[in-house]
């Protein structure tokens, strides 16, 4: 049986230089980073006790020991709540709701607001990255019309064309991957979650090793280069905004930097109907990109 708990802790242990806590590397070192006795000395717990923890059988152990091991650990705030939710499941974890092997639908309103965000691609994603929703400049982007299954995981690992949508394809990679871990510890028994991540690490070596890192990252902010086939590379800003009384929803706007060249380039996306996007694809032989792996 797996134990995320150890397998998260060992491998935050393992990238903690002994120096940068004032202990000496040392020629017979065994272990990278920090040795179970190291830490619990420096978190101010028996060894013992540490012990217990890293092997799941410490699920009372307070905030205040967590915050120590935290601060050792140099986590940040994303996984020092991780570390809770993978000592508390039970209290942590949120129930999968009904349905939820399949991709949920949002509400008519959500849709409504989606479409009058006219200026700037925007999504609704679940917890397994499914993307449940769209409008049009989103579309245009990624050609999600007509698919049985958008999915913006499997775009980034099972797409041959990833990498060229994709400039910088490896941080996306690392970003996607923690998202998932994040939202496969708060939804344990969400059979959407598993069967995503199953079939990811069937058929990605790269996802597989990214996932053997443990690293763990809340989708919120950032910024994605996308490499469209008709404009080019366009550089976007995102914010994300979760979706009250929704599970796990989050809305993602993307936006360029105004007067720049990709905020032309989104213009220029926008100014085209979806026919006409579809006639200028055909022209150049593009098949559409399409988060699901499959040809437009």
């Amino acid at each position: 049986m797996s134990n995320e708990l150890g397998e998260f802790l060992r491998a935050r242990r393992a990238r903690i230089a002994p120096e940068s806590v004032g202990l000496p590397r040392g020629a017979r070192r065994r272990v990278p980073g920090l040795r179970r006795d190291e830490l619990a000395r420096l978190a101010g717990v028996s060894v013992e006790y540490y012990t217990r923890l890293e092997q799941g059988r410490s699920p009372n152990v307070s905030d205040s020991v967590l915050d120590a091991i935290g601060s050792v650990l140099s986590l940040n705030e994303t996984e020092l709540e991780h570390l809770r939710t993978l000592v508390r499941p039970t209290r942590r974890a949120r129930p999968s709701p009904r349905g939820a092997s399949k991709a949920t639908k949002v509400r008519p309103t959500v849709q409504a607001m989606l479409d009058q965000l006219d200026r700037l691609p925007a999504v609704v994603l679940g917890p397994a990255l499914d993307v449940l929703a769209w409008n049009r400049l989103a579309d245009a982007m990624y050609d999600f019309t007509g698919k049985d299954d958008t999915n913006m995981a499997r775009h980034v690992f099972r797409d041959p064309d990833a990498a060229v949508y994709y400039p910088e394809w490896d941080r996306v990679a690392r970003e996607t991957v923690a998202n998932l871990r994040l939202m496969a510890a708060r939804h344990p028994d969400n059979p959407r979650l598993e069967s995503v991540i199953g079939e990811l690490a069937m058929h990605s070596q790269q996802f597989r090793e990214l996932w053997a890192h443990h690293d763990v990252m809340e989708k919120s902010f950032g910024h994605k280069a996308v490499g469209h086939p008709l404009v080019g590379r366009m550089d976007l800003g995102y914010e994300t905004f979760p979706l009250t009384g929704e599970q796990d929803m989050i809305l993602v706007i993307y936006m360029p930097e105004p007067g720049s060249a990709s905020a032309e380039k989104l213009a220029l996306l926008a100014s085209w109907s979806v026919p006409e996007l579809e006639g200028q694809l055909a022209e150049r032989g593009v098949p559409g990109l399409t988060p699901d792996g499959a040809e437009g």
